[in-house]
């Protein structure tokens, strides 16, 4: 190609061709996204998008293409045409048109995203392999694209995601069909999150603004809420999901997220099997049995029947429950069966105790601990699950009482109380004045200074305020004499390291100590690493005692954090951000741990206007 076709075809098409080891693209872009197609075919080369608008584009969504793509001007508005599919460009949004011809077969446009540049996913309802639209795409860190189209017949969305040696995340635009004739999707950049006074002109709330949605991540293959799109669903977590949809905005006409909240319950209701259910197998893992042969955890069924009840509640679905009923029933009664001794307390079959822990003969763990801490000794009397057991039987008697079951009701409601008294007395430890992770088979406690076990006491109410307060004095000068300050890589997990008697996993890599005193793994993985998870209960729970100040303290960094992406990626180490030591450096595994960002309904729990003084979201 000579230079004066070459200048012609960049007149053109806005970028030019030079060398076969560079794409020619053409490039459009706006302060709310920025992409580029292929010349010749109908592909998309690069996306990033900044959902607020202010031009902020972090690297592109997609895997990069083979050879440097030609950099050339680009512009907002406009069209590009191939044949079969037309994209047109405006300043929010972009068209994508498929228009069927008879004999000519089209392609997908296919949108392949690199994992390690952002988790994407598809919040839709049918998301197994196919996503019914209205959509949203959801890239984190920079926010979302609502999907809609016009068409004769309804469209449904390739998706698709592994994990599995090289990851991606794929979202599939099938081509108009002579049954289908013309498919129009249309992509809107949208910052979708709580609508609060003073949130949307203050730039110190852009990372909650731009990523409230990233605790939602739909599984490609199961439709279920998950760790992200290709990781493992989590039923001990269902809580965190709901705790940040019940507050969320309609992603989309006809879609909310309490929507992806029940049709992850229907699946769980159905019987499907997520880490903290017996027969767990891991996503994408090579054996072909269950992982490990558990029973049920702990905090699993409490935090199934509480997102079960934020769903009612906020949707106010009685047929759904009417339908469910018998069934969120049989999990409640489940989970208070393990209370064997009547005091009101859940119980674990592990016993806890110091130096209990057994490795199995082929270095797994023949019993993982009770709940989703699971590296550290928990079992037996949980201080957390039974927090958490405290909330699921207030919801469940609420539920009993919408679906006119009033003996349940009651049954529930003294089985709250009942728990609620023995809580203090069995968890508060004398010797610290806070409340210990667990109390073993044995009746010792077993106390790390866990903020975050404290922090669900009081956001739940099992402590009143003057206990609150009275633990988080302690805890909070516990956290400034151990000399943990940076808030902006989230909170320590427990704040003094768990001796090895009480770890289970002596895996060095997981925090696993060789030192009796635990010392040598304190700040790696949950032996005191740092990170987003569970951060949510104490800053709520601040919040909640009125401690704005404090709350503040720990919230703004995080949201800086969260702004700049700082609880995802992998750094120079090949370790993910999702956990650090405290001097910032990486040692997680997963990459993207939507629990991270349960943190961020924590923003819910300020007065409006932020004043001093804070308070509880209603129920």
């Amino acid at each position: 190609m000579n230079k004066s076709i070459r200048l012609l075809v960049s007149t053109l098409f806005l970028l030019g061709c030079t060398s076969m080891a560079q794409q020619a693209a053409r490039s459009f872009k706006t302060p709310y996204y920025s992409i580029a197609l292929a010349q010749d075919v109908p592909k998309v080369l690069v996306l990033s998008v900044d959902s607020l608008g202010q031009g902020r584009f972090r690297p592109s969504a997609l895997f990069a293409p083979e050879g440097a793509i030609e950099a050339g001007p680009a512009k907002g508005s406009g069209e590009a045409v191939y044949p079969g599919w037309r994209f047109r460009f405006s300043a929010q949004s972009f068209e994508i048109e498929s228009v069927y011809r008879e004999g000519v077969l089209s392609p997908p446009i296919v949108l392949r995203f690199d994992p390690e540049q952002t988790h994407a996913t598809l919040l839709a309802m049918d998301a197994g392999s196919q996503a019914s639209l209205p959509a949203v795409l959801h890239l984190p860190e920079q926010g979302s694209l609502r999907i809609e189209a016009a068409s004769a017949e309804p469209v449904s969305l390739g998706y698709d995601a592994h994990r599995k040696g090289k990851g991606y995340v794929e979202v599939s635009f099938p081509a108009a069909t002579k049954a289908n004739p013309r498919i129009a999707y249309t992509l809107t950049a949208a910052a979708i999150y709580p609508a609060l006074a003073g949130v949307a002109g203050d730039a110190r709330y852009d990372g909650f603004r731009r990523n409230y949605l990233n605790a939602l991540q739909v599984h490609a293959e199961y439709g279920v809420l998950a760790n992200h799109a290709a990781s493992d669903p989590c039923a001990f977590v269902m809580h965190m999901y709901s705790e940040v949809a019940k507050h969320a905005p309609p992603l989309a006409k006809g879609l909310t997220a309490m929507d992806l909240v029940r049709a992850s319950l229907d699946r769980y209701l159905g019987g499907f099997i997520g880490y903290g259910l017996p027969g767990f197998k891991g996503f994408d893992a090579d054996s072909s049995g269950p992982d490990e042969a558990t029973i049920t955890y702990l905090d699993t069924y409490p935090s199934l029947l509480v997102a079960a009840g934020d769903y009612v509640d906020t949707t106010h679905d009685t047929k759904w429950l009417a339908a469910n009923y018998k069934g969120l029933r049989a999990w409640t009664e489940a989970m208070i069966s393990t209370d064997t001794n009547g005091d009101g307390l859940l119980k674990y079959a592990a016993s806890a105790n110091s130096g209990s822990w057994k490795p199995r003969t082929d270095g797994g763990i023949a019993l993982r601990p009770s709940n989703w801490w699971d590296t550290i000794g928990f079992g037996w009397e949980d201080a957390y699950s039974n927090a958490l057991a405290y909330h699921a039987l207030e919801e469940m008697a609420e539920m009993a009482r919408l679906n006119h079951e009033d003996a349940d009701r009651e049954r529930y409601r003294s089985r709250a109380k009942k728990l609620r008294d023995a809580f203090e007395p069995a968890f508060l430890d004398a010797k610290t004045g806070v409340l210990a992770g667990w109390r073993s088979q044995d009746g010792a406690l077993h106390d790390y200074y866990f903020p975050w076990v404290n922090g669900a006491a009081v956001v739940y109410g099992l402590v009143g305020a003057k206990t609150g307060n009275a633990i988080y004095d302690r805890l909070l000068a516990k956290m400034k004499e151990v000399g943990y300050q940076n808030f902006e890589l989230g909170l320590p997990g427990n704040l003094i390291p768990v001796r090895r008697e009480d770890y289970v996993d002596l895996d060095p890599r997981w925090g696993g100590p060789k030192k009796e005193d635990g010392s040598d793994g304190f700040q790696t993985y949950e032996n005191g690493g740092a990170t987003a998870s569970f951060a949510f209960y104490t800053i709520a729970a601040l919040y909640k005692l009125g401690r704005v100040e404090d709350g503040d303290r720990i919230l703004f960094p995080m949201l800086k954090s969260f702004k700049a992406g700082g609880f995802e990626g992998r750094g120079a180490n090949g370790m993910t951000y999702d956990w650090k030591a405290w001097d910032g450096t990486p040692n997680g595994y997963e990459g993207f741990l939507s629990d991270n960002f349960m943190a961020l309904a924590a923003v819910m729990y300020r007065k409006p206007g932020h004043e001093s003084g804070g308070q509880a979201p209603p129920r």
